[in-house]
C-alpha cells in the first residue's frame, strides 16, 4: 500500500522479534523518513529485560507522547534528585493506554511483560542526549549497576 504503513500484529511481531535479538533488548521501527524530520513517530518494542535509563528532554519541541499497543510497561516520573513522584501502569486496551510527557520532565519505562510495544511521538529533529539530559542519580545504559537498578523500577509496579 503505498503511502500508508498498516500497523497490524505482523508489524508488531516482527519488531518484537528484532527487539528480541538485540543485545538492547528493545527495537525501534520508525515512520518517519529521517531522523532530521520535524516529527518523530516510530514503534518501540522493549522486552523486561531492557534498561531505559531515566532522562529527560529540554528542548521545549521534545514533548512526547507513547500509547500501547501491546503489553504493559511502567512509567515512572522523577524530581530533580531522583526521587519517584508518580508512577502509571500502561496497557493495551487497559483503563490508561498512554502518557503524555512534557519537556524537561524526568522519566523512564518499564517493560512488565514480554511482546510489548508501544507507540511514540515527539518533535523533530532526533537529537542524542546532552548531559544535562541523563541524570547523576541513575546509572547510565550498560553500568555495572544498571541491572539492580532496573529491578527496583519494577518493583514500583508490582
Amino acid at each position: 500500500m503505498s503511502g500508508a504503513t498498516p500497523i497490524d500484529r505482523g508489524l508488531l511481531d516482527a519488531v518484537t522479534l528484532e527487539a528480541r535479538a538485540s543485545a538492547r533488548k528493545r527495537m525501534n521501527r520508525n515512520f518517519h523518513a529521517a531522523a532530521s524530520d520535524r516529527c518523530n513517530r516510530l514503534l518501540n518494542a522493549v522486552e523486561p529485560d531492557s534498561y531505559i535509563a531515566p532522562h529527560r528532554h529540554l528542548d521545549p519541541a521534545k514533548d512526547e507522547v507513547f500509547v500501547v499497543l501491546r503489553g504493559r510497561f511502567g512509567v515512572a516520573i522523577f524530581d530533580d534528585k531522583g526521587g519517584v513522584t508518580r508512577t502509571h501502569v500502561l496497557s493495551a486496551g487497559g483503563d490508561c493506554m498512554g502518557v503524555d510527557i512534557v519537556h524537561g520532565t524526568w522519566h523512564t519505562l518499564v517493560s512488565l511483560e514480554p511482546g510489548s510495544v508501544f507507540l511514540e511521538a515527539k518533535g523533530g529533529p532526533y537529537a542524542p542526549l546532552a548531559q544535562a539530559e541523563r541524570p547523576s542519580w541513575a546509572p547510565a545504559e550498560g553500568a555495572p549497576e544498571a541491572a539492580a537498578y532496573l529491578e527496583r523500577l519494577r518493583r514500583l509496579f508490582g
